[in-house]
Formats: C-alpha cells, structure tokens, sequence
C-alpha cells in the first residue's frame, strides 16, 4: 500500500515556501500508507528534478521555488526491490524524444517480467514492478493519451499511476486503486493524495485559507491530463485487466464518489477493499480476507498479516 499526493499551483499564487509546507504536510500524513521511502518528482527552471531517499515522508527536506507549479510525490510500502536501494523508490525518471518526464505508481503489477520478455524490453537494475510502467511508454517513443492508453492495457494487476511530463502536464491514469483530487477554484489549486482520509487530514495541517473546494472524478479506466495552467483533458482505456474486475468488482467501488465525505467514515471498509484488490498477489483471495474480516482482524492487522507473508520480494 503506498500513496500518492501532490498539487498544482496553476495561478502562481503560492510561495515556493508555501508550497513546500503543502507538500510536506501530504508527505507526512501519507506515511499511513507507506514509510520505506518517499519521493518528490517537481520542474526547476527547465529541469526535471527527483528527489527520493529511502526514509518517511516526515523526514524528507526539500525546497520548491515560487515559480514551480507541480509537485508529484510517493511514500512507499515496498513490495519488490528493496526500498535501500534508492533506484527502486518512486519517483522513476524515463526520456521521450530527448526529454524526461517522472512516474509514480500505486499498486501491485504481476506481469511486468513477462511483458519485459515478451516485448523484448531492456533489462534493469531497478527491480520494483512499477518501473515496467515506464519502460512501456518509452517504447512507444512518446508521451501523451495513446502511450499512456497502452501501457494501462498492459499491465495487469492493480494501479493507479500520475505521470508528470517535460510541459509540467500532470496525467492521472486511474485503475482501481484509490485517488482523490480536490480544486480549490479561489486559488486554482489542485491537492491529491490516494485517499480523501489523507487529503482531509493533510489540509487541516496546512495554515493556508485555501477557500472551498469540490472534488473533481476520476473513474476507473479514465486518465486525465491537467495542464500547469489547470486545462483539464480526459480519455479511457480498458480497465478489464484489473484485479477489481476478476474479484467481484460490485463489492469494491473504487469508482464510486460521495458528494459530503465524512473523512472518519468508512476508512477502515476503504483500507480493507484496497487489501482484498492486491490479496492474490501474497497468495490470499478476497473471499480468505473477508473471512478473516469476519473473524476480527482488523484491516491494519491484515496489512501485516499480508506484507508479514509475502515477505520483500
């Protein structure tokens, strides 16, 4: 289980200070999620900067200046490829036509060696499963809604991925995993993390009047596209390889959206859904969690009872 988080400062309306003290606050209230790692993928001047270490999000010191508008972070649960390891942690920097952009990926991908065999795609020193998402949309030589489509309909598994690209565009390629995007019209910001639980409790952290906000849907087998200046694009692809349509899909409702979140209400359902849709990878099925659900466990306790069995790949 690990998160995603970040914003988008598409008027310049924040000190680089400012947004460093919104970003620091996502990164720590995401440790919920994950504390092997974190990483920051954000553009200085015209350079695409990632700044990852293996430690939690509270300890991770960085600095954006005033006139960057994207961070794109990640705290990391690892699953595969040691999180000392830097290279294996998110953010993973990739080249299109001579220009880099950063990936970071929610979830649990099953078949990213088959694919590097069957694609004859190059071997790595990186060893996190993520790290196939990249490699995939290199193949295709370009960044945009068609190579994004691509690599989602590859992989199997369960994800949700945000790519941040040269232009300071942001793509969010929704799977099953969570995400939840907010917009703050007042100020043209947009904050995210991989659950409304995180976001709420990070923007209570943040001693900014940000103003109201709504929330802007992203469903499953969507990607939008949110420019620096917050222009906001969508396309589909098909979803059927995820895990949530091969295990009573009906059940899950990550796409589901309620209009007036309580962000106390239903986090321990939400955490146990997000459990039951990586399960098969640790050799368990989502009937065997519900089961233990039913039995007392509780979905913290089931998370070390997962992560305790596969152990780190």
């Amino acid at each position: 289980m690990c998160c995603l988080f970040g914003l988008i400062d598409t008027r310049l309306r924040f000190t680089g200070k400012q947004k460093s003290k919104m970003l620091h606050a996502l990164a720590t209230v995401s440790e919920l999620r994950g504390t092997d790692a974190t990483g920051i993928a954000y553009h200085t001047g015209e350079q695409l900067c990632i700044y990852k270490r293996p430690i939690p999000g509270h300890k991770l010191k960085f600095y954006m200046r005033d006139d960057t508008r994207v961070g794109m972070g990640h705290t990391r649960m690892t699953t595969q490829g040691k999180a000392s390891k830097n290279r294996n942690n998110h953010p993973f920097r990739g080249i299109v036509r001579n220009e880099p952009f950063a990936l970071a990926h929610n979830g649990v991908l099953y078949n990213d060696l088959a694919l590097r065999r069957k694609l004859g795609l190059p071997k790595t020193r990186i060893e996190t499963d993520s790290y196939i998402g990249v490699q995939l949309i290199e193949q295709k030589g370009t960044l945009d809604f068609s190579s994004l489509r691509y690599m989602a309909e590859q992989v199997e598994g369960s994800f949700t991925f945000t790519v941040l690209d040269a232009e300071d565009s942001l793509y969010i390629v929704k799977g099953d995993n969570p995400f939840c995007l907010y917009y703050f019209p007042r100020c043209g910001l947009y904050l995210y993390a991989s659950t409304e639980e995180i976001l709420c409790h990070a923007i209570q952290r943040i001693s900014v009047n940000l103003g109201s906000h709504f929330t802007v849907p992203v469903k499953s087998g969507e990607i939008l596209k949110i420019s620096a200046k917050g222009e906001e694009q969508r396309q589909s692809f098909d979803d059927s390889k995820l895990y949530i349509h091969y295990y009573h899909s009906s059940m899950f409702g990550y796409g589901r959206r309620r209009a007036n979140f309580d962000c106390s209400m239903d986090a321990e359902q939400s955490h146990l859904d997000e459990i039951k849709s990586v399960a098969m990878a640790f050799g368990f099925t989502p009937e065997e969690i519900d089961h233990l659900a039913a039995e007392g466990f509780s979905a913290d306790e089931l998370e070390e009872v997962l992560y305790g069995y596969g152990g780190e790949l």
